[in-house]
């Protein structure tokens, strides 16, 4: 599998997110000063403010909170983040001996350890670390599900259109589609190229862009098509490009057969995406079945003009 990302490695070594959650500020800057070195460390002085910080940032890997503050409890706080967030991480600080409370909180699987107060800054430490693994793995087995998922549900869509589809203008769209509902596209193209120029026929998946279509003078678009590798762009706008003012991450795939490029695959994002190497392969793999499918459409299709 060849691959050419542009401006790669910029977002390797990115700390995990830690969100530190306590009513007395004291507290809340020793737990700052504790971690800042190993984690991107976030703030807040309530549970209500807790949730609006999650709103903002999204997931974080631990959640360390006081249990007991004015406006909400910190295990009736870490109960509303799990819903959304069901992979993070949640620890309890007290200094009194809410046993009912925590137990039910552990029971229930929001609450992962609680630590009492005075702590020990280096057990917090062993602790957090050991959450930010348990995390990691979390997350890696949710990946690892979503992405066979995801696989499963585009190679089953392209096999059963190359069963049905007579005629490749009819497969456009629903590949696009497949392919943007699973990779979670904002827009998703797929265009058939010929004798290496994008043609007029094209499937559209998801919002407008600022120009109905604008890969035609999109230079990685023709570098996916000459190199016949898919090509990406984490971040658009930073790196000067100006192709089309609503997209930040672009990924183009070339279908190709026998050296010939008979299609391309456009994925774009309003946000930047970060693709792990997991993620660009799946892409690839099911280009390749792509590929498949549109020979057979091809075939089919030869094999009804000579019977005509």
């Amino acid at each position: 599998m060849n691959i050419s990302l542009q401006n790669s490695g910029q977002n390797s070594g990115r700390k995990p997110k830690l969100l530190v959650v306590d009513d007395e500020q004291d507290n809340l800057d020793l737990l700052y000063r504790t971690f800042r070195r190993d984690f991107q460390v976030f703030k807040a002085e309530s549970g209500v403010y807790a949730l609006e910080v999650l709103k903002q940032e999204g997931e974080v890997a631990v959640i360390i909170s006081d249990q007991r503050m004015p406006e909400m409890k910190g295990t009736e706080f870490l109960s509303k983040t799990v819903p959304e967030f069901p992979d993070t991480i949640r620890i309890v600080l007290t200094g009194f001996t809410d046993v009912e409370d925590l137990v039910e909180a552990i029971n229930s699987g929001q609450v992962y350890k609680y630590i009492t107060k005075p702590w020990d800054p280096d057990e917090l430490k062993g602790v957090v670390l050991k959450a930010t693994q348990t995390y990691d793995l979390l997350k890696q087995r949710s990946e690892e599900l979503r992405r066979s998922q995801a696989q499963n549900t585009l190679l089953s869509t392209v096999l059963d259109l190359a069963q049905t589809s007579d005629a490749i203008d009819a497969c456009l769209k629903p590949i696009a589609t497949a392919f943007g509902e699973n990779f979670d596209t904002d827009r998703s193209v797929f265009q058939v190229v010929k004798h290496g120029v994008l043609t007029t026929q094209l499937g559209i998946y998801g919002t407008a862009s600022d120009r109905e279509n604008w890969l035609e003078q999109d230079p990685l678009t023709q570098q996916s098509i000459d190199t016949k590798q898919i090509q990406i762009q984490p971040d658009l706008q930073s790196d000067g490009q100006t192709s089309s003012a609503d997209i930040r991450t672009h990924l183009v795939a070339p279908i190709v057969y026998r050296g010939e490029v008979l299609a391309i695959i456009s994925l774009q994002w309003h946000q930047v995406k970060v693709l792990t190497s997991d993620e660009i392969g799946l892409v690839q793999q099911c280009v390749d079945q792509v590929s498949s499918t549109l020979i057979c459409i091809r075939y089919n299709q030869s094999i009804d003009r000579s019977l005509d």
